[in-house]
């Protein structure tokens, strides 16, 4: 059992799990190795000098799995309301999860047929995304969204840090109280 499954290992979704696993709560990580970072080349990423697309979202999931995520290789084929939370079914195996986070970037199947709300997205080429409020709630208690499925740009310094955003926030109403993570310089 898990406190959080993301679904979805590109910037929106390796950020969310990077903050939900530094935060001590479990999480499992789901990617199908098919997002559009992957073809990407990046020069207009705060930080990063230039970055090829697989290097960065390989840097991303090593950045989650350091905190102690669970980063599984897996297509997810459906998410299901379960007694604790959510069921969420790969193409092999199933994994339970009391909250779920989707950032999936250009698809948005998976969460629709999980009763998802959907509008029309405004990206170039991104037609659907998931109807979610400021924070990243959608209008499935427990689902959550971030990153292009979630109707934010498809740039991926927007994205992650949109994952970012939508973390803190489900760590927040997790913990009851407003999350903040903050590093200090070691001297």
């Amino acid at each position: 059992m898990f406190d959080i499954v993301i679904v979805g290992a590109g910037p929106a979704g390796a950020s969310a799990a990077l903050f939900t696993a530094k935060a001590g709560k479990k999480t499992l990580l789901l990617d199908s190795d098919k997002g559009m970072t992957k073809r990407a080349w990046v020069e207009n990423h705060y930080g990063v000098m230039e970055i090829e697309g697989p290097d960065l979202v390989e840097t991303g999931q090593k950045q989650a799995a350091k905190f102690g995520a669970e980063v599984v290789q897996q297509a997810v084929t459906s998410v299901e309301k379960s007694e604790i939370g959510f069921k969420v079914v790969t193409e092999n195996g199933e994994y339970e999860g009391k909250y779920v986070i989707f950032a999936t970037g250009a698809l948005t199947d998976v969460a629709a047929a999980a009763g998802v709300a959907t509008k029309d997205g405004i990206e170039p080429r991104i037609k659907t995304v998931l109807d979610v409020d400021a924070s990243g709630k959608t209008n499935v208690d427990g689902i959550w969204a971030a990153g292009t499925c979630a109707g934010v740009s498809v740039h991926t310094i927007i994205t992650a840090g949109d994952g970012a955003k939508v973390a803190i926030n489900v760590i927040s109403e997790m913990n009851g109280e407003r999350y903040v993570d903050h590093d200090v310089l070691k001297k």
